[in-house]
């Protein structure tokens, strides 16, 4: 089967049939006979199912002309479309910031605002690069149509040429750029080298898609089906069921859904997918309320291993911080969780540590293994209370919550503070835009 540089595609079955990133760095990569777009001979094209560090995987794929020595590399997300769009922000103005790591989907935008510069969406291929060589392939972008621009029409030539010294420029750092990736899918990324500590340098925003970047993903949307006889009160007292596939190995699969009435606090949705194929199990909380007048910071100091029994309501809208590790988690990464203290620091501990494929194996850097390491053991140590420490559950949308031992009476170790949102606050929440009176007009 020849096929072109730029499309792979099967006859029949999956590229990596039920294969783990793990498994295909074991078996080494998956071999295509394909078609050189340059000379049109026929070349190999290696695919590669990797993992990239906290955040998922992906599909390498590089193909090598052995007759004119034409090259192309790309990546495609081995995942779906996630359920919300991810913007990434860099004030890049160290050497470090140009070494890190990015995945760049075909479906991300890269805008340069001090140069105001942008690549739209699918005007490239998706690319697994660092800041440099993201900037370095525009470059070479612009660079390619430039013999022909100083033949046609000379002076658009030279204004290219400068704008293309400015892009070097950056390359070489004279002065701190920044550099935004909007990506609809949520399928892009920058590392963060500090992980697990917070990026200063990086800001991580995650919003909903609206109907033009739906259709641009090529998305339909859901029609709402009224269910026949069905209550709001029915359904506290009923357990909905309803087809989805496994996110993990993307068989068929069941997700049970519940509405739950929290005790001194409101009504949640709980969502929870079992897939009898792999095994995988994951749950998710959606608030069954409206956004609260005020957002709700909980501190609670943990000095006993009995809050670890505590039952914590983390929404997908707040942020998990324990100032005694220098450690945040943003808003949105775990999603929304009903659980334990401990489960909420087993959960965090798994997806720094555990799927961190730098953690453990032959390819694992030892300066990351030891920080990682030791992040582990403390926070190990947290969750058996052998050392006190203070967990801080942040949530503008006032949706979260951390069960309190002495209700009705005041917890002597939590305290609750309710805020105004900032004008940040509301633009992550999408209420800026939200108009609830006189929405006619």
């Amino acid at each position: 089967m020849a096929l072109s540089g730029g499309e792979r595609e099967q006859e029949s079955g999956p590229i990596f049939p039920d294969l783990s990133a793990e498994d295909s760095e074991d078996f080494g990569p998956t071999l295509i006979e394909s078609l050189c777009m340059n000379c049109f001979q026929n070349g190999m094209t290696k695919l590669l199912l990797t993992k990239i560090p906290f955040f998922k995987e992906i599909i390498v794929s590089s193909f090598a002309c052995e007759n004119c020595g034409w090259v192309n590399n790309e990546i495609q997300s081995a995942g779906k479309i996630q359920e919300q769009g991810v913007r990434y922000t860099l004030h890049a103005s160290s050497r470090q910031d140009l070494n890190r790591e990015v995945v760049k989907s075909d479906s991300a935008t890269t805008n340069i605002p001090e140069l105001d510069f942008e690549i739209p969406p699918f005007s490239q291929k998706g690319a697994l690069s660092t800041i440099e060589g993201l900037i370095e392939r525009a470059v070479d972008g612009l660079e390619q149509e430039q013999p022909i621009r100083k033949a046609t029409n000379p002076e658009v030539a030279s204004k290219v040429e400068e704008f293309i010294e400015k892009l070097k420029k950056l390359t070489k750092l004279e002065t701190p750029f920044t550099l935004v990736i909007d990506d609809p899918s949520g399928n892009s990324f920058i590392e963060n080298p500090f992980a697990p500590q917070k990026d200063k340098a990086l800001t991580i925003t995650y919003y909903k898609r609206d109907a033009k970047q739906d259709s641009m993903l090529g998305l339909q949307e859901c029609k709402e089906e009224e269910i026949p006889g069905s209550t709001i009160e029915d359904l506290r007292h009923e357990v909905l069921k309803f087809p989805t596939n496994c996110p993990e190995c993307n068989a068929p699969a069941d997700t049970n859904m519940k509405l739950v009435q929290i005790p001194h606090f409101k009504e949640v949705i709980i969502m929870a997918t079992n897939c009898e194929t792999c095994g995988h199990r994951t749950n998710e909380v959606k608030s069954g309320g409206a956004t609260e007048r005020l957002g709700t910071k909980i501190t609670l100091r943990i000095t006993d291993p009995s809050d670890m029994t505590r039952d914590v309501l983390k929404s997908e809208t707040c942020s998990v911080s324990i100032p005694d590790l220098e450690f945040e988690l943003g808003m949105g990464i775990l999603g929304g969780k009903f659980t334990t203290l401990e489960g909420l620091l087993t959960d965090i501990k798994e997806l720094i540590v555990a799927k961190n494929p730098f953690y453990a194996g032959d390819s694992n850097d030892r300066e990351k293994f030891v920080k990682l390491k030791e992040f582990a053991d403390k926070l190990d140590e947290i969750t058996l209370a052998k050392v006190e420490a203070h967990l801080i559950l942040d949530d503008p949308a006032g949706n979260s919550y951390l069960q309190n031992l002495y209700a009705p009476d005041p917890d002597p170790e939590m305290k609750i503070e309710k805020y105004e949102r900032t004008f940040e606050h509301n633009e992550e929440l999408g209420l800026n835009d939200m108009k609830t009176e006189n929405y006619q007009q």
